[in-house]
Formats: structure tokens, sequence, C-alpha cells
């Protein structure tokens, strides 16, 4: 059982950063794929970035040149270093683990944390 909690998130106004954390506890199989994803109110939850356990990331369209994802996995921890952020990237952020496919299918996922939010004004 893997269990996942994220931290970072907060209000800051147009052109600012954050950096998200999410820590994993439990036992992880060593070949996965860890996503961040988000959801605003009404809208569906988007992926956002993801990284497999051999380092190799993706990003949404979006974010590129943004947003960067990391882990160490000497502190079991992922990152998400946003910048130049916009009133668009308002949501509730997650993170999450597949053994699956590593892309943007939230069905994909087998494991979530409880969310961040990240409140950006303009």
């Amino acid at each position: 059982q893997v269990q996942l909690v994220e931290s970072g998130g907060g209000s800051v106004q147009a052109g600012g950063s954050l950096r998200l954390s999410c820590a994993v506890f439990g036992y992880m199989y060593s070949d996965y794929c860890m996503g961040w994803f988000r959801q605003d109110p009404g809208k569906e939850r988007e992926g956002v970035a993801a990284i497999e356990s051999d380092g190799s990331t993706i990003y949404a369209d979006s974010v590129k040149g943004r947003f960067t994802i990391s882990q160490d996995n000497a502190k079991n921890t992922l990152y998400l270093q946003m910048t130049s952020l916009k009133p668009e990237d308002t949501a509730m952020y997650y993170c999450a683990v597949t053994y699956r496919f590593c892309g943007f299918v939230p069905d994909e996922y087998n494991y979530w944390g409880q969310g961040t939010q990240v409140t950006v004004s303009s």
C-alpha cells in the first residue's frame, strides 16, 4: 500500500513561483510512474507532468517550459517546481502513482494523494 501526501500549495500572484512536494509512504515497486494532476471545480482532472522510475519525463503542453517535475529517491519525495504561474494554473494539485501506462489518464493511476491548493491571482 502506498500513501501520498502533498504540500507546498498556496496563493501567489501571476508570474510567481511555487514548489509542490509529494511525500511517499509505503513500499513502491521499482518500475513506476509518478504524476502530477490538477483539477478545478466543475472541470475534469488533467495531467500536468509525469516522471518514470528511469527519470524520463512528460509534460502537458500548457506547462512546458514553466513547470519541472523531479524526484528525490533518497527522500522518497516527488516535486513540481512551478514558475511563471498564470491565473489559469489555479487548481487543486494531486500527485499519483501508477504501475501501468505512464501518461495523463487518471484511471491508469493506482494511488492518489489528497491534494494541495494552488491559487494564482492576476
